[in-house]
């Protein structure tokens, strides 16, 4: 292909955009685009050349569009110097060419919007948590999250400078280099989801200038999909067809001519990349493979190179973002068989955030777990394994994964309710926790929940999650009657009592939906069956066992058969207790309104089945702590840790009246656990 088919017409064509018609007919105030050959760059390109040779250059745009491209071509594949055969021109070219390149096309961190760190830590559920922080904190955080991500921008970036500048390219037309580069520089990383390359994004700054404000890296560089889409433009340009190949569907053949016909490069690129698959359907088939781990503070290298250009969408492929993540954890990644039968095709990547779980990512729909490897056990088995000392390695493991879906499912029906599409009731149920607390990465309680709520009809919502009428809710004791399925209203004993003889109550609450009324069936696991299994199952789930938690766990008697223990919780001032009350007076009280005491085995298996993270006692039969203390059990919670301690309960110890104590009766119909 010579310069003269792709060269100074091509770029003239691709760019030089002349005033229409129309706009002067309907007096459109609009800016004419600069045409490309009066552009600053190429003005620039002809002022050296004009200075170095003492030839003035035509006014033709053809003419001096060819004298940018000489320039150009130059930086990339300059002359040696006779004077000077060792010094290395490309090397100094590209070097102050990537210095300019960068700083008018990489965003800098005070450009960043403060709107995309909070979106970020919103979908991480962690934007209670940014709101309480004060400035400087606020300004380390966008630092600590944004510098890593902007410095592999630039990476992304300099890929492609430094591919024009090597060997591989020369196959490439100057022309086409220039329309290549300028595009990319436009275009942000390939949206695996939506199929396509986003364009960048710019704005205003508070001097008037316009900056780049988008943090996403630019196209990642895939030479095999880069090679197609050249060909075609070279073989359009020589009259010949497109070579696709055979098993292409007619549909994509014809998408293919339409982009090649308006010669956009985004969707062509685009095009290229979904159908060169850099993971075949034949591979993904292939599930059987080998875990490696990548060691904390070990060099980022060989991670980043096993995955770049493999198609996975992980951030690691970048070098400073695997860099962070190598030295905040280790880093374990699943590849399958490749057709020579060696581990090579990334499936699956676990990060630690020093002892816990801090992304599990696979390479499917939005980095879920792809069809073939999801249903295999083979992240099951990993999560599951055990240190030389019989520890489990991945010990939050069921918490991640509860966090994990919870923010995705959250970030769902945000984004559903921003559309105004119809909620499910599945959704609904997640959102007003009707089954289990809604749990995110942050420790402050997800603002998300609370907003999306204020823009529903409660009421409707109620009716259909518990799939009753309006009459069949009862907002006070009075209405209760043998239809009612919902019960949202005062709570004290004297209501109890009379709860407690309506099996058809499935639902209670102080208000709905933040009070739900503690009340449910704890059936117990008869495999933890002693002091020593229970205490091997708190570690195993993650759970902080303090030291008299300990203490009184030794010396805890386990049922050998399943348990179900009807519970209720009670506030010491429900109990008839305003000012508090003694521990001695709380359980005299309880007997009287025939609510038991707990065998104290419901402390360590109510914790390993509840996980909220308020703090209530256990109501029980004191037991006697190796200092000569009378103690009971009590959950509670440290940030995102469930806890299993035990409190000093002498019969004199008093109570405030707002403490919470759990205890059992004989029969109720309520949720189990």
């Amino acid at each position: 292909m010579t310069p003269e088919i792709i060269g100074s017409d091509f770029l003239k064509q691709k760019y030089d955009i002349p005033e229409r018609p129309e706009d002067k007919e309907r007096k459109i105030e609009k800016k004419k685009s600069e045409p490309f050959h009066l552009s600053q760059e190429v003005n620039k390109a002809i002022g050296r050349h004009e200075t170095r040779t003492g030839e003035k250059v035509s006014q033709k745009p053809s003419e001096r569009i060819r004298t940018y491209l000489d320039r150009l071509e130059n930086v990339f594949m300059p002359r040696k110097l006779e004077n000077h055969p060792d010094f290395n021109r490309q090397e100094r070219n590209l070097e102050l060419l990537k210095n300019s390149i960068f700083d008018r096309c990489v965003t800098k961190l005070e450009d960043v919007p403060d709107s995309y760190l909070e979106r970020q830590l919103r979908e991480r559920g962690l934007s209670g948590d940014y709101a309480q922080a004060s400035e400087k904190d606020k300004q380390e955080l966008k630092y600590q999250n944004l510098e890593p991500v902007l410095r592999d921008q630039q990476a992304s970036l300099e890929q492609w400078i430094d591919y024009f500048g090597s060997t591989d390219s020369n196959y490439m037309p100057i022309a086409l280099k220039y329309w290549v580069f300028r595009e990319i520089t436009s275009l942000q990383e390939y949206d695996k989801d939506n199929h396509k390359f986003p364009k960048r994004e710019q704005e205003k700054n508070s001097t008037g200038k316009k900056v780049n404000i988008t943090v996403n890296k630019f196209p990642d560089l895939n030479q095999e999909a880069l090679g197609y889409v050249l060909n075609a433009i070279q073989n359009k340009y020589q009259g010949k067809a497109p070579e696709l190949e055979y098993d292409i569907a007619q549909t994509e053949r014809e998408n293919f001519q339409k982009f090649l016909q308006g010669e956009n490069f985004a969707k062509l690129y685009a095009w290229s990349i979904e159908l060169i698959n850099p993971i075949p359907e034949h591979l993904l088939k292939i599930t059987d493979g080998k875990w490696i781990k990548y060691q904390k503070g070990s060099s980022h290298r060989p991670l980043v190179d096993s995955i770049r250009r493999k198609g996975t969408g992980w951030c690691t492929a970048g070098e400073n973002t695997a860099k962070t993540q190598l030295n905040a954890g280790e880093f374990y990644v699943y590849y399958s068989l490749d057709d020579e039968s060696k581990p090579t095709i990334p499936r699956i990547a676990i990060r630690m955030e020093g002892g816990n779980i801090g992304e599990i990512r696979g390479i499917g729909y939005k980095q879920n777990m792809d069809p073939f490897i999801d249903a295999t056990d083979v992240l099951k088995n990993k999560l599951d394994e055990k240190d030389t000392n019989e520890n489990p390695i991945f010990s939050d493991k069921e918490l991640y994964l509860k966090k994990d879906h919870d923010m995705r499912f959250l970030t769902q029906i945000e984004n559903k309710t921003k559309k105004s599409q119809q909620l499910t009731k599945e959704d609904r149920t997640f959102l007003y926790e009707i089954d289990s607390q809604i749990q995110g990465f942050g420790y402050q309680k997800d603002p998300r929940i609370a907003e999306i709520r204020e823009q529903r009809n409660q009421e409707n919502d109620m009716l259909d999650i518990f799939e009753c009428t309006k009459e069949q809710i009862a907002y006070n004791i009075n209405e209760v009657n043998e239809n009612t399925k919902a019960y949202i209203g005062q709570w004290n004993t004297e209501i109890f009592q009379k709860l407690k003889h309506y099996s058809n109550i499935k639902h209670l609450y102080e208000s709905f939906p933040e009070e739900k009324i503690f009340m449910l069936t704890l059936e117990t696991n008869p495999e933890t069956n002693t002091s020593a299994l229970a205490k091997e199952s708190l570690k195993n789930q993650n759970i902080y066992l303090s030291d008299w938690g300990e203490n009184i766990l030794h010396k805890t008697e386990f049922s050998k058969e399943k348990q179900k223990y009807n519970l209720v919780r009670f506030a010491v001032h429900e109990l008839g207790f305003p000012n508090g009350a003694t521990t001695e007076e709380i359980y005299q009280k309880a007997n009287e309104l025939g609510l038991e005491l707990c065998p104290a085995e419901v402390g360590p298996h109510l914790r390993l089945k509840y996980h909220g993270g308020e703090w209530m006692l256990i109501a029980m039969k004191q037991i006697l702590d190796r200092d000569g203390s009378l103690r009971v059990f009590s959950l509670c919670s440290s940030r995102d840790r469930l806890e299993l301690r035990a409190d000093s309960a002498e019969p004199s110890e008093r109570w405030d009246s707002d403490v919470e104590l759990v205890f059992v009766l004989r029969k109720l119909g309520s949720k189990t656990l």
